[in-house]
């Protein structure tokens, strides 16, 4: 039986400790690359940082789709 994605979501942001922290974190970074992405220049250490962040968000929405498949088996 397929359980919907965000009631998933919605579930382990209520019961699982990492899965909340990991999301947390994601959002965080969402957070400052918006910032980022709203100046018209980025100096070269932005740029860096711009690029990490987004390598960073993509690791753990990678790590959080882990812990989620995990709960679709179970």
């Amino acid at each position: 039986m397929a359980v919907d994605t965000h009631e998933l979501k919605e579930r382990l942001m209520a019961s699982d400790h990492e899965y909340r922290e990991l999301s947390t974190r994601h959002h965080e970074l969402d957070e400052r690359l918006h910032e980022l992405s709203s100046r018209h220049f980025l100096t070269e250490p932005e740029q860096v940082e711009e690029s990490q962040i987004k390598k960073q968000k993509l690791r753990l929405k990678d790590r959080m789709e882990d812990i989620a498949r995990r709960y679709q088996v179970a």
